[in-house]
Order: structure tokens, then sequence, then C-alpha cells
């Protein structure tokens, strides 16, 4: 079965971030560096194949420098409950495994959110479905149901704000009549 060929259009988006990787794994981002890089990025991209991925040809800043302030908040709380549980409950925090079926299925979204999840301390994305765009989560301190709707709709709001940010219309479309007015 051969790969369909991408366009140079398509691939330079992954051939600019592969640089900028191989530059910040090596802490040189002079010329000769990032030629080599870049060389080694077309390689690979031409050698192996890479999932394309499936950009919604948006971005909202108005959206994305709130969200970005709302999870700096999110870690800092998060690390001073997870420093507070480790002190002073110590071994009797009980811990679950919750699935979270997420609304978008694009690969995107899915990892940008099991991503965000995971740098929150106290929660760990510990497998993803992708046929059903299911996230099971590794989270301390849920002990009841209250805790794991609490979960849930933590996900859910994480991942709608990202849709928010660089979801494709019809999902926009799809938050936005689930919010209330």
């Amino acid at each position: 079965m051969s790969r369909r060929r991408l366009s140079l259009r398509q691939e330079i988006p992954l051939l600019v971030w592969l640089v900028i990787v191989w530059g910040a794994l090596w802490q040189d981002f002079s010329p000769g560096n990032l030629l080599f890089g870049a060389l080694l990025a077309v390689l690979v991209a031409r050698m192996f194949y890479l999932p394309p991925v499936e950009l919604s040809g948006r971005f909202n800043i108005l959206h994305a420098v709130p969200f970005a302030l709302r999870f700096i908040a999110r870690v800092a709380a998060a690390s001073i409950e997870v420093m507070y549980l480790a002190v002073v409950r110590g071994p009797k925090v009980i811990n679950a495994v919750v699935a979270v079926p997420l609304r978008s299925h694009q690969d995107l979204i899915v990892t940008a959110v099991g991503h965000v999840i995971s740098l929150i301390p106290g929660s760990l994305v510990v497998e993803v479905d992708r046929s059903t765009s299911t996230l099971y989560l590794h989270a301390l301190n849920i002990s009841n149901a209250e805790d794991v709707a609490s979960l849930r709709k933590e996900v859910r709001s994480i991942e709608a704000g990202l849709i928010r940010i660089m979801g494709s219309r019809e999902e926009l479309e799809a938050v936005r009549q689930e919010t209330p007015a």
C-alpha cells in the first residue's frame, strides 16, 4: 500500500516543527544545525509514514490567552492540592481510573486535551481510545460519584476551551449550543 504524497504546502508545518524540536533538543539554533535539522526533517517525512495533522484552519487568540491563564491557575491550584494530599493524607488518598468521552474526534484536539490534563498535577492519561475519543485518566482524590462527575466536567471544559481556540467550525457550534446563554 503506497502512501498518498502530500504537497510541500501541507508538510511545511510538520517540517518547521521538526526543525524547531531539533534545535531545542541540541540547544543550538545556529544556521548550520538548523539546516542539518531541516535535512533530517525532510528525510524523516519522506521515508516514514507520518499521518497528516488535520488543522481546522482557525486559531482564536482571544480564547487562547484566557485559556493559558486558566491553565496556569489550574496547575498552581493542583500543585498545592497534591502537596496537601501527600503531606496530610499520605497513603490514605483514594485514586481512580475514569473514562471521559470527548466531543471531538480530531486527533489534534484529543491529543491537546490529553497533554493539558497530564500537565496538571494529580491526573494522568493512561489510555486513549481513538475510535470513541475516550480518555482514560488516573486521578488522585476520587472517592465518589460526585468526584468522578467533577473530573469529567473539568476535562470537558478543557476540551471546550481548546475547541474555542482551534477546533473546527462544527465543533465550535456544538460547544456554543451546549453552553447556556
